[in-house]
């Protein structure tokens, strides 16, 4: 479902999150959005109903006493500080995978800056054709569409600016964190987020192009399926506390945002230098998969497209624009 932030409900309810711990009236708040009392009270049982806990007393009004943890329009768009990104939010309960559905958007003519996202994905991507795993009700899964002036050759540099903006947002909210190239985010060692980023282009100009971002919040490691276990950990799980989605949300957004914009202005380089001081796997003993060949190494660098540098065992230095990296020792 699309959210409207100007519908009477969304309205009541930016009213009590204005009022904080205190009551607003029922007569104040008729008065600012131009409706009966009765009304008032029809569109606060909607939001009951919708999970928000609002309090009433006689003679003193409504208090808005908890939020729902859940990621639609009405939880975010009060907390975003952006200019574009999120702006328009495209919001489901259950989608296959939020890529698919924002490159569907995107074909359709969707502007730059909107965002899709999912409560649940039932068959979310990964890179190379793998199913990425989240938990309904428990993670962000999210689809940003961009149309930026970028020739296709250069649209690669895109999953790096996310992990960086990924990375940042995730150290802000209490994480250690470690970006393992080229797209992964990784709380000591292990996988907390993980980046799909795909485009359609012409051989000169770029249409558009859609980041997938995925991270697990909320959720122990007894939450993940028994198969991936040891390789997967949480927000919640790294730092003891739960985390507010719709808080993360609106901060990895405006993270997003900043990242997107420099990288317009400025280049390639600052994402870069950004990027190295949050890697996980420069200076390491890796082996990198490709699709014919393994090719042992130590990741040395990576160059101004973003590609790694591995120096192998005899002293060469080999030039990687795509594949698995595999650390042979933990991430410090």
């Amino acid at each position: 479902m699309d959210g409207d932030p100007q519908t009477p409900e969304a309205q009541v309810l930016a009213f009590l999150a204005e009022g904080g711990d205190g009551y607003t009236s029922g007569e104040i708040l008729s008065g600012k959005l131009g409706l009966s009392r009765a009304s008032v009270w029809k569109y606060v049982e909607s939001l009951r109903a919708r999970g928000y806990t609002i309090e009433a007393l006689p003679a003193r009004g409504y208090r808005l006493a908890g939020v729902p943890d859940r990621l639609s329009a009405l939880e975010l768009l009060p907390l975003l500080a952006t200019r574009e990104l999120g702006q328009t939010l495209h919001t489901f309960e259950a989608l296959p995978s939020t890529n698919a559905k924002a490159f569907a958007l995107a074909t359709g003519g969707a502007a730059h800056g909107e965002v899709v996202i999912a409560e649940e994905q039932t068959a979310g991507k990964g890179r190379r054709g793998r199913t990425w795993v989240s938990l309904p009700g428990k993670s962000l899964s999210m689809s940003v569409i961009l149309r930026p002036e970028l020739p296709p050759q250069r649209a690669s540099e895109l999953t790096l600016v996310t992990a960086v903006a990924l990375a940042e947002t995730l150290a802000e909210a209490g994480a250690e964190v470690g970006i393992k190239w080229p797209n992964d985010v990784q709380i000591r060692g292990l996988k907390v987020a993980g980046i799909l980023t795909e485009l359609s282009a012409e051989p000169e100009r770029v249409h558009f192009v859609v980041v997938g971002i995925g991270v697990n919040l909320n959720g122990q490691s007894a939450d993940f399926p028994r198969e991936l276990s040891g390789q997967l950990t949480s927000l919640e799980a790294a730092r003891g506390q739960k985390v507010s989605r719709a808080l993360f949300t609106a901060a990895l957004l405006a993270r997003l945002e900043d990242w997107f914009d420099r990288h317009a202005t400025e280049g390639f380089e600052p994402v870069r230098q950004a990027w190295k001081e949050r890697s996980s796997t420069l200076g390491q003993d890796v082996v990198v998969h490709l699709e014919q060949r393994r090719i042992p190494g130590r990741a040395e660098d990576i160059d101004a497209d973003g590609a790694l540098l591995l120096r192998r065992p005899d002293g060469s230095v080999e030039r990687i624009v795509a594949g698995d990296v595999e650390h042979l020792r933990p991430a410090t």
